[in-house]
């Protein structure tokens, strides 16, 4: 008996078709799993524990999948809840779940899958040598462990076994690998592990691996040969162009997929287009291998502050480098005199909107454009510093002349005030692996009865 999983989009928050997530429910899928989360956007949500997405925007949709499942009558999955996986987002999901259990007169078994990971029990696998780095990590000690705001461990398709096992209408897990909450089931129930695994990175970001990619759902099989996908909006087609494709995307070897126990092969794996919609797909390998989980943490490297001006005059303009690294000059000494500050106890970067905003240095493209925003990044070791040192440069970012001869020029303000105080600023600080003898050694679950 073939695994059906219903996947209803890349990530919660991002949205999907309702009609298509219909169809998904009617055709009587095993269980519901979707991603909550990601690094894409940065080390904020890991080093703040808060979610990137909108909260009303996650209920909204945590409802319909929570009808869903009601209707479906099978488990609901979520993986790397609240874009991080840290406890407290885990937890946020739970408390969004609970409301929502009331509101819709749901009796449930919630599943919370806990990945967060305490300093000291790092710091005691970097003593026994069960850290590795990857490529590229930086370098790792009990400081900088104890640095850091948040670490968590990549659970994987063993974990999510075991909260399945609790009987959960609902599982919460923290951090996850993108595929062990599609692979999980399907593993659990003898299918292929090699078609198991690939048809999970496949299905990942949902109609991604489709011509519409924005619909958002789709239905993969998952059997003893491979898996056949089909995505579930009415304009989306799988093709085995658009499906293989997807073993390239956030993935450094179009070939290889490491997970937690070993890593999946699909050199020798064939797509296959059963009709316009559907494809299926043998011939994957998984490949076992040592147990290691990876590990991501992050950290304050300080607080920033912003200013943001606008050069529209066409001498500027067309010369904004030259005068920015004029003004970064002037800037420099000026604040070495007036605050007794050194350049290395603050950092001080202009990147230029329009001209080379994006690649700064690496940028190969030039161009003639209308105007110019400045954004001009102050980050030092305290908000208050950082802040200070925004005031000071407030009046030179808005007249600092491009030369010695001229009017002095007045730029333009998009608000007033021209500086914002940002906060924190996080950085990543983990890129390893911890081995772990026994997978659940690293993790917790809990499990709790909420609703009506």
């Amino acid at each position: 008996m073939p695994t059906r999983v219903l996947v209803p989009s890349g990530v919660l928050g991002l949205g999907f078709d309702r009609s298509a997530l219909a169809r998904g429910v009617a055709m009587a899928p095993d269980i519901i799993a979707i991603d909550g989360g990601s690094t894409d956007s940065g080390p904020f949500s890991l080093g703040a524990g808060q979610s990137k997405y909108a909260r009303a925007a996650t209920k909204s949709e945590w409802r319909d999948l929570m009808l869903a499942r009601a209707q479906a009558g099978v488990p609901l999955l979520i993986g790397t809840a609240g874009t991080c996986g840290a406890d407290a987002t885990v937890d946020w999901m739970f408390d969004i779940t609970v409301e929502l259990a009331a509101e819709l007169g749901q009796t449930l078994r919630v599943a919370r899958l806990y990945s967060s990971q305490s300093a000291e029990s790092v710091c005691t696998a970097l003593d026994k040598g069960r850290i590795t780095p990857l490529t590229p990590a930086p370098e790792v000690s009990a400081k900088t462990l104890h640095s850091m705001s948040n670490i968590v461990a990549l659970a994987g398709a063993e974990h999510i076994q075991e909260a399945l096992k609790t009987g959960a209408d609902i599982i919460i897990a923290g951090r996850t690998t993108d595929t062990a909450t599609i692979a999980a089931l399907p593993l659990m129930r003898g299918d292929h592990p090699g078609g198991a695994w690939h048809g999970a990175k496949i299905a990942e970001c949902g109609a991604l691996c489709s011509t519409n990619p924005t619909s958002g759902v789709i239905v993969v099989d998952f059997d003893e040969t491979g898996f056949t996908v089909e995505a579930m909006h009415e304009t989306a087609l799988c093709t085995p162009h658009s499906v293989s494709a997807h073993m390239l995307y956030e993935n450094t070897d179009p070939f290889i997929l490491y997970e937690p126990g070993g890593h999946l092969d699909v050199t020798n794996a064939h797509y296959t287009a059963l009709d316009a919609r559907r494809v299926r797909v043998e011939g994957s390998e998984w490949v076992p291998g040592r147990y290691t989980v990876k590990l991501e943490g992050a950290r304050i490297a300080g607080y920033q502050t912003t200013i943001l001006a606008i050069l529209r005059g066409a001498h500027y303009a067309a010369h904004a480098q030259q005068w920015v690294a004029k003004l970064t000059t002037f800037l420099t000494d000026t604040i070495t005199r007036r605050m007794d500050l050194s350049p290395d106890s603050y950092s001080l970067d202009f990147r230029l909107i329009g001209v080379d905003g994006a690649l700064g240095p690496l940028e190969n493209r030039t161009g003639t454009p209308v105007e110019v925003g400045v954004l001009g990044l102050v980050t030092a070791q305290s908000q208050a510093i950082a802040a200070e040192i925004g005031k000071l440069i407030n009046p030179f970012v808005l007249h600092y002349p491009l030369t010695e001869d001229e009017e002095l020029p007045t730029f333009a303000f998009p608000y007033s005030p021209a500086t914002t105080d940002r906060g924190a600023l996080y950085e990543f600080a983990l890129n390893h692996v911890m081995e772990l003898d026994e997978p659940m050694s690293a993790f917790r679950l809990t499990v709790t009865e909420v609703g009506a």
